[in-house]
């Protein structure tokens, strides 16, 4: 329930309230108050939500524009990077008489760092598989549960929301997996281990570089919780990195990592190594992943596009159903694929070189400094322009 929380009738809404008319499908006008280039780089999106950019200096001297723009009779959501702005803004269109104004807590900072969990399938003994929608940033990362213990996977900078939802749930984390050494986000997987005493876990061919001990990642070594009842059996599969390693969890489901999305496939230059990655990227394609069972339940790291998510918030879809639809899946033809994942590429995450080096442990930014790195879309997929 949105509430008021001003005289004048303005409301603050938060990430979750967001999160949920976004997943929902709900009508929302936004009013982003950024400068156009930070508009143009990352907003918020929906299917039923309609933007437009005002920067805030040009209302400073009176919301005039403002009004012209917005609807009288809907739900009007101001943004700014921080929050600052957007409260004064929305405060100064209240004013002039207008109601239905909110204006989003922690502006696009949090709404960047904010996790969604929904749950996404079952496991043995009751246990479950959530994900946590990082909605605003399009990553996804994974809590598998069984009876008491658990384990997560690619794990966010914000650890704070899998330690709630684990002493929500009364387990206690075991292991914590990366599919790869990421380089649109921040891991949050080494500072969870410390936390919670679990066994942090990596694939070896990405961590020449790293600084820090870490457990073997390799299709040699299960992974299990629940005595068993449990089982990730890590699978091979470069091409985004030249580690990348999906998870699958009891023959139900695929933990695809930044290989594999619902609506495109990973991108292999984000360690300049496009040309050389490419021919594993399409081998684990088109030769790995063919040799699994179609009906596995797809989980991947990312997406793209709202309209990924379907009317839960869940992101998934079966194997089979992507070798049909999906367009990555589609290039038959070497030569075209290598030209498809090498060449037009969307632009580059936000300071991929040094979230890298973040998670390699060599650089130790501070908390602001790890804000602005991760700022805008995760852009690891090839059709995400």
């Amino acid at each position: 329930m949105l509430k008021e929380t001003t005289e004048l009738g303005l409301a603050i809404m938060t990430p979750h309230e967001l999160a949920q008319i976004v997943i929902h499908e709900e009508e929302l006008f936004i009013l982003d108050v950024r400068n156009a280039d930070d508009f143009a780089n990352w907003k918020i999106e929906g299917r039923n939500i309609t933007t437009i950019n005002i920067p805030y200096f040009d209302l400073l001297d009176g919301v005039e524009k403002a009004l012209e723009q917005i609807p009288d009779h809907q739900k009007v959501l101001v943004v700014c990077a921080k929050e600052g702005s957007s409260q004064f803004v929305a405060e100064e269109i209240v004013a002039a008489g207008r109601g239905h104004i909110f204006y989003l807590q922690g502006g696009m900072k949090n709404w960047s760092e904010h996790l969604e969990p929904v749950k996404v399938g079952q496991l043995p003994d009751g246990g479950t598989i959530t994900q946590f929608v990082r909605i605003g940033k399009g990553c996804l990362s994974y809590m598998l549960i069984s009876r008491k213990e658990a384990i997560v996977v690619d794990a966010a900078r914000m650890i704070e929301p899998y330690l709630t939802y684990a002493a929500d749930h009364q387990v206690k984390i075991k292991h914590v997996l990366d599919t790869h050494l990421h380089a649109d986000h921040i891991s949050g997987g080494r500072e969870l281990c410390e936390k919670t005493g679990a066994s942090y876990w990596l694939p070896p061919k990405d961590a020449d570089e790293v600084t820090y001990d870490y457990n073997r990642l390799t299709d040699s070594v299960d992974i299990t919780i629940n005595n068993g009842q449990v089982i990730i059996h890590p699978v091979y599969s470069p091409g985004h990195t030249i580690g990348s390693t999906s998870f699958l969890v009891n023959d139900q489901y695929l933990l695809t990592g930044d290989i594999l999305f619902t609506a495109s496939i990973g991108r292999p230059d984000l360690a300049g190594q496009a040309e050389d990655w490419a021919r594993d990227l399409r081998n684990t394609l088109y030769h790995v992943y063919r040799d699994l069972t179609l009906d596995l339940t797809v989980l991947p790291a990312h997406f793209g596009q709202m309209t990924e998510l379907d009317q839960e918030g869940k992101v998934l879809s079966t194997l089979g159903h992507l070798f049909s639809e999906n367009p990555g899946l589609q290039i038959a033809d070497e030569a075209r694929f290598r030209s498809a994942v090498t060449e037009n590429l969307p632009p580059q995450p936000n300071a991929y070189h040094d979230i890298r080096q973040t998670n390699m442990g060599r650089l130790l930014p501070d908390l602001e400094q790890q804000r602005e790195m991760e700022m805008g879309p995760n852009r690891c997929a090839i059709h995400d322009k």
